[in-house]
């Protein structure tokens, strides 16, 4: 079964559905025709663009479809997706000493129709998402950071704890445990990043974490037109996803299963 990925989409949903379209895994009107394959998104389907609740909608036909093909589609959150629904159910809460989490959404690109579309249904799904996934011998998270251990020191206590957090609405703590997620370029090399991505592998298994958050033209110096696939790096032991869609970059489905010989 081919296991694919998604980065940051941001509520690009023409680009993503184009880019599902050209890899095989839907056709013209959008409907699952992966068959057995594994789609992954690595969190922040919202903010920024023009439609992440489309994203979300997208998303959740799309679980229900592969599904039924003997397929699966997954989904880790991002800390854009929990600063969305932190502002529909915590707004106050303090993200740092000065902004609330409905402040910090909204100078980070939050969009006032996500925010009215999110309804129930569409909250309880995030809020049930999980933070960390090992699929074969790939960690896929959303940030690249050694912040997830701050959670627990294992991935069904990660999720589990995330999970809490996203169901509790916390106002007091909320919006602080959505900071753990913004941190970033922990696995760089001027950062001891071959260290820490060790230490996060070995804390909760894999032999690569895949991860999105930090766009590749912002992290690596690539010109955003010019990414054409994902960045390798730390010795072999992360992998960077993130485009940078909303930088005008192209919106790329990355394949992790290795091309047979």
């Amino acid at each position: 079964m081919t296991l694919y990925v998604v980065g940051d989409v941001h509520g690009h949903l023409v680009p993503l559905t184009q880019a599902l379209r050209v890899t095989g895994l839907v056709d013209g009107q959008g409907a699952w025709t992966g068959g057995d394959a594994r789609l992954w998104f690595l969190g922040d389907l919202t903010d920024r663009g023009p439609d992440g609740i489309g994203v979300i909608d997208l998303i959740r036909r799309l679980q229900g479809e592969a599904a039924a093909a003997g397929g699966e589609v997954g989904c880790v959150i991002g800390n854009h997706d929990m600063l969305l629904y932190g502002s529909r159910f915590v707004p106050g809460s303090p993200v740092t000493e000065v902004r609330t989490i409905v402040q910090v959404w909204a100078l980070n690109g939050g969009q006032e129709h996500d925010l009215e579309a999110l309804d129930e249904q569409r909250a309880a799904w995030l809020a049930d998402l999980p933070a960390v996934a090992l699929v074969d011998d790939h960690l896929l998270l959303h940030a690249d950071t050694l912040a997830y251990l701050e959670f627990g020191p294992t991935i069904d206590e990660i999720n589990a704890a995330v999970r809490t957090i996203m169901h509790e609405h916390d106002e007091r703590t909320f919006g602080r445990n959505t900071r753990l997620l913004f941190r970033r370029f922990e696995f760089l090399e001027h950062n001891d990043g071959v260290a820490n991505a060790r230490l996060l592998l070995d804390s909760l298994g894999g032999r690569q974490i895949v991860h999105g958050h930090s766009t590749i033209p912002e992290t690596f110096g690539v010109a955003p037109s010019a990414v054409r696939g994902p960045v390798t790096y730390a010795d072999g032991l992360a992998m960077a996803v993130d485009t940078g869609i909303s930088l005008g970059a192209p919106c790329i489905i990355v394949s992790l299963t290795p091309a047979a010989a």
